[in-house]
């Protein structure tokens, strides 16, 4: 075990010092911030914090940041600064799905006030939760499904964050996704990356193990969260059910129901979907395909059990 807990030091150290990028998104969590220890000094840090809704990023990307001597920007979104930010990312991913739509605004912001700031790339966290095994739904799981699940998602793995700084103009470094690292992942076995620790099971085992001492407690062995949580966005649930009134909510969702053969769950998915389709065409209408989600009748892939569309999950 110390091998490999050597081994991915080792080779995250070398992939980091090769990526040739002044800046970096940080949320505090355990990816983003064994990134932000091989980064170097003076590198600019973003974190973004939903200004009306809570967030429990701030303090550990403090923590990271005073630790590694990083420059650290905190970006505080209004709510029309997420707004208007849904809008762009909906545009850009061409979904309506709640989570991604959620977790995405946080990447656009990131990236497009880094853009602003007169950078020209930035490094992310992607991939370590998909390597790693880092997602909660993984500590179900007994070793030989874990890695048939794995296995499985590794074929369909996707990262918007690609579509997000591609559109945006800017650069993305993302060196969980390196060749030397995918390869090192892929070779630990299951029980390595969920195990229990002190009585509690923890996804991405091992490299809590490899960074323990070198991060703070509260990082290495803090619970997973999502960036729609961390960052305080999650909120945006709450304000559209608010915002919205149930007989428009029933209304509209009929109508589209039957027109478009698109079942929206919730009263945010009824925004996100208007706003999706002043640009693009219903889901149904889109493809041919026999492999259709049961709730959009979107295209799914096969051996997918989760719908990028409209976020439905398991399908």
């Amino acid at each position: 075990m110390q091998e490999i807990c050597s081994e991915i030091k080792a080779i995250l150290s070398d992939v980091v010092s090769r990526c040739k990028t002044q800046t970096i998104s940080l949320s505090g969590g355990l990816d983003s911030s064994i990134l932000a220890s091989y980064v170097g000094k003076d590198v600019t840090a973003y974190t973004m914090i939903a200004k009306d809704f809570a967030s429990t990023d701030l303090v550990n990307a403090q923590l990271v940041a005073n630790k590694n001597h990083l420059k650290l920007h905190i970006l505080s979104a209004s709510i029309n600064d997420l707004l208007d930010a849904v809008d762009h990312t909906i545009k850009i991913l061409k979904v309506f799905n709640p989570i991604e739509v959620r977790n995405n605004i946080v990447v656009y912001l990131t990236m497009k006030n880094a853009k602003k700031d007169g950078f020209q790339s930035i490094m992310t966290g992607d991939g370590a939760d998909e390597l790693f095994a880092g997602y909660n739904f993984f500590k179900r799981m007994s070793a030989p499904e874990l890695q048939k699940d794995l296995e499985r998602i590794w074929k369909v793995m996707h990262f918007p964050s690609r579509a997000m700084s591609s559109s945006i103009g800017i650069e993305l470094y993302a060196p969980f996704l390196d060749d030397k690292v995918v390869k090192c992942a892929k070779s630990i076995p299951a029980d390595l990356k969920v195990r229990e620790q002190d009585g509690q099971k923890y996804g991405k085992w091992i490299l809590r193990k490899a960074f323990d001492g070198l991060l703070p407690q509260s990082i290495v062995w803090g619970e997973k969260a999502a960036m729609q949580d961390g960052s305080g966005t999650s909120g945006l649930t709450s304000f559209f059910e608010n915002m919205i009134q149930d007989y428009v909510y029933a209304e509209k969702s009929k109508i589209y129901h039957e027109k478009e053969q698109v079942a929206l769950q919730s009263k945010e998915a009824l925004h996100y979907y208007e706003i999706y389709r002043r640009y693009f065409d219903f889901p149904a209408a889109l493809h041919t395909l026999e492999n259709k989600c049961p709730n959009c009748n979107y295209s799914v892939d096969v051996g997918s059990h989760f719908c990028r569309m409209c976020g439905s999950f398991p399908i």
